[in-house]
């Protein structure tokens, strides 16, 4: 028989096992991110921040924070809620006269009012806190007798008065800033009302900011001593550095700009002719 006849027995070859293969996982479509420009807060550079730098008053601005009618004057919707605190530091009577102390040393003395309309509808919080407080006690309207500036702090020649104060903090949405800058401030000597709500609040941004920042301790006042305290003697001095209004007084100095080559020449006394030699 033929080779190719025989018959051979059949062979089923084993298949290997099936592997289960893992499910495909779709890739993340790669979402492209937006771009943010972040705005730049402080006035001054990390580098030349100006905080505990000397006190010099060309430099200084001493930023009076609502010495308005509402507050300070008998009559005034607020008046007796600070009175007691007023009166237990003095804090009118050592306001004007560091006002002057500034001025006479060649330093700025600025003003922040806060003001509403009548029916608050540029109040920024109405409904929320110390600022539902003035929407619904109609406080510090304008063009009314509450919230002009007290007689004892009525701003003077050269002081500069900061329009847009609205919300507790003097900077945002005011004059405030530009008007620092203007005059070329890089210490702001805070006083005012309330201790621990308007003044607190611009003390933290100043000090974000990069001012040399002073609170002056006995030119505040708040509606109760101890919440006066809790400023003067806890969160103060966390963002600035708290003195008495003597303190910042003699800290106050005028310094008297260098003279250039050609002052100093035409300063110097000319020598005295010698006479001459036969």
């Amino acid at each position: 028989m033929p080779f190719f006849s025989r018959k051979t027995k059949n062979f089923t070859a084993e298949q290997p096992p099936t592997v289960e293969q893992p499910p495909t996982v779709e890739q993340p479509q790669t979402v492209e991110q937006p771009h943010f420009t972040v705005p730049q807060f402080g006035t001054f550079s990390a580098e030349d921040a100006k905080g505990g730098a000397d006190i010099v008053a060309s430099k200084t601005a001493l930023v009076c924070i609502e010495f308005q009618n509402e507050f300070i004057t008998e009559g005034g919707k607020l008046h007796d809620a600070v009175k007691g605190v007023m009166e237990s530091t003095e804090m009118l009577s050592k306001s004007v006269t560091l006002a002057e102390t500034m001025r006479a040393a060649g330093g700025t003395v600025m003003h922040v009012p806060i003001m509403f309309k009548e029916d608050a509808s540029d109040n920024p919080n109405k409904k929320l806190g110390i600022l539902a407080g003035c929407a619904d006690g109609k406080l510090f309207t304008e063009g009314t007798w509450n919230s002009e500036f007290c007689r004892e702090m009525m701003p003077k020649d050269g002081d500069v008065v900061v329009t847009g104060k609205k919300g507790l903090d003097a900077f945002p949405n005011t004059t405030l800033e530009a008007e620092l800058k203007k005059a070329g401030i890089e210490t702001v000597a805070l006083c005012g009302l309330l201790t621990n709500c308007c003044v607190e609040s611009t003390m933290r941004t100043a000090c974000e900011k990069g001012f040399n920042v002073v609170t002056v301790t006995d030119c505040c006042a708040a509606t109760s001593a101890e919440g006066h305290a809790a400023a003067t003697t806890g969160t103060f001095g966390m963002f600035s550095s708290p003195m008495t209004a003597e303190e910042f007084a003699a800290k106050v100095k005028t310094v008297e700009p260098t003279p250039t080559q050609q002052e100093a020449v035409a300063e110097k006394p000319a020598e005295a002719e010698k006479p001459a030699v036969d």
